[in-house]
C-alpha cells in the first residue's frame, strides 16, 4: 500500500455536473447477481454527488465497469445508466439469445445460483470439459460485449479501469488497465473454467479474476488521488447454515473461494491503517485507505439461497431495485463520511 497518501480532492475521472467528492469503486463478480451491482451503480450515478476516479472489477464486476464507462463516454451519466440497462436486458431470457447461446449462458448463471436440479447440466458440468461440451467455443458474453462496447473509445477514458484475471500457469492475478483493454481481457476476467475455455492473451491462458481477487483492491492503492474505496459486495462472507446437498455445497465453496483474496486484502488495509495511526508508518509514503461497503445483506442472501432463480429481465430488475435501495440507504447514512473516515469495520469483516 505504499504510495503518497492523498485526500478526497473532489471531482475527477467520471464526474457529473453535481459531483462534489471522488471515490474509487470495487465491483465484485457473481454472475446473475451482478444485476444488484447494476442497481447500485444506477443509483450512485443518478444521485450525482460522487465522481469515480478508478474502478476495479472481476468477472461480472468488470463487465459492469466497462459497460458503465463506455456508456458514460457516449452519453454522459444518462448514457451510462442506459448502457447498463441495455446490457442486462440483452443477457436476460427476453434478450433474444440464440438457443445454443442461451444454453451456455444458463450454465454460467447456474454456477452462481443454486438453481433447481437439472440432471443434464449436472452431468455436463461434472464429466465434460469445456472443449468437449462446447466445441464451437460459444460465448454469448463475448459477442455481447463486442457489440455494446467501443473499445477504441474505452481505451481513452479518463477513469482508471482495472480488470483482473487469473493466470492459469502461475496462479497469480493479472491486472489489465484502461489503455490496453480489449474484449479478450473482459472475457478472461469472466472465464469460469468449467464452462469456457481459457482465454489466451499474449500466449498465456487466463481464467476468472475472482479466484485471486474478487475484486482486486491493491491497484487502487497506487496512483489514485482519492483515499475512499466503495466496495459493492454481492457474495456473502458469512452464512449461518451448513450446506448438505451437493449443489448447496458447491455454491458455498464458490462463495468462500471468491471471497478469500478480498479478506486477505482487508487484513492488509487494516494493518497499514493501524500502523499509520500509531505513527509507525509515514502517511506521506503510505495511503490510508477509507473503506466503505454497499451490500444487499440478508435480502440478497435469501435470493442466493432460493430454490430457483430465473434469468428473465423481471428478476434482474428485482435485483437492480435491491441494489438501488441499498445504495440509497448507504448514501443517506454515509455520504458525509466520504473523505473523512471509513464506514466499513475491516476487522469485524475479516476476523
Amino acid at each position: 500500500m505504499s504510495g503518497r497518501g492523498g485526500e478526497n480532492r473532489g471531482p475527477c475521472g467520471l464526474a457529473g455536473p453535481r459531483a462534489e467528492k471522488a471515490v474509487s469503486l470495487a465491483l465484485q463478480g457473481g454472475g446473475a447477481h451482478g444485476a444488484f451491482t447494476w442497481g447500485v451503480l444506477d443509483r450512485l450515478i443518478e444521485d450525482g454527488r460522487l465522481a469515480f476516479e478508478a474502478i476495479t472489477g472481476a468477472s461480472a464486476g468488470s463487465m459492469n465497469a466497462v459497460i458503465m464507462v463506455d456508456g458514460w463516454l457516449e452519453g454522459g451519466p444518462d448514457g451510462a445508466r442506459m448502457q447498463l440497462e441495455a446490457f442486462w436486458r440483452h443477457v436476460s431470457l427476453d434478450g433474444g439469445l440464440s438457443a445454443p447461446q442461451r444454453r451456455i449462458f444458463d450454465v454460467f448463471l447456474d454456477m452462481w445460483s443454486p438453481i433447481a436440479s437439472n440432471a443434464l447440466f449436472d452431468f455436463w458440468r461434472g464429466t465434460l470439459s469445456p472443449t468437449s461440451a462446447n466445441p464451437l467455443d460459444i460465448n454469448p458474453l463475448r459477442d455481447l460485449v463486442r457489440d455494446l462496447v467501443d473499445f477504441d473509445r474505452l481505451r481513452g477514458a479518463p477513469v482508471k479501469l482495472f480488470v483482473s484475471a487469473t493466470n492459469v500457469w502461475t496462479g497469480k492475478a493479472r491486472i489489465f488497465e484502461t489503455a490496453e483493454l480489449r474484449p479478450e481481457h473482459v472475457m478472461a476476467s469472466a472465464c469460469l473454467p468449467t464452462i469456457f475455455r481459457a482465454v489466451e492473451i499474449d500466449g498465456e491462458p487466463y481464467w476468472d479474476g475472482g479466484y485471486v481477487g474478487n475484486p482486486a483492491l491493491y491497484p487502487l492503492f497506487y496512483g489514485t488521488a482519492c483515499d475512499d474505496v466503495i466496495l459493492v459486495q454481492i457474495n456473502p462472507v458469512e452464512r449461518r447454515t451448513t450446506p448438505t446437498e451437493m449443489r448447496e455445497i458447491q455454491n458455498r465453496l464458490t462463495e468462500v473461494t471468491f471471497n478469500g483474496g478480498l479478506l486477505g486484502e482487508f487484513r492488509v488495509i487494516d494493518l497499514v491503517t493501524r500502523l499509520i495511526d500509531e505513527g509507525k508508518l509515514d502517511r506521506s509514503d503510505y495511503k490510508r485507505v477509507l473503506m466503505h461497503r454497499i451490500d444487499g445483506g440478508e435480502a440478497l442472501g435469501r435470493y442466493m439461497a432460493s430454490s430457483r432463480l430465473h434469468a428473465d429481465f423481471g428478476f434482474f430488475e428485482t435485483l437492480r431495485d435491491l441494489g438501488r435501495a441499498s445504495a440509497t440507504a448507504w448514501l443517506e447514512e454515509n455520504y458525509a463520511a466520504v473523505g473523512e473516515r471509513a464506514t466499513l469495520d475491516l476487522r469485524a469483516a475479516y476476523s
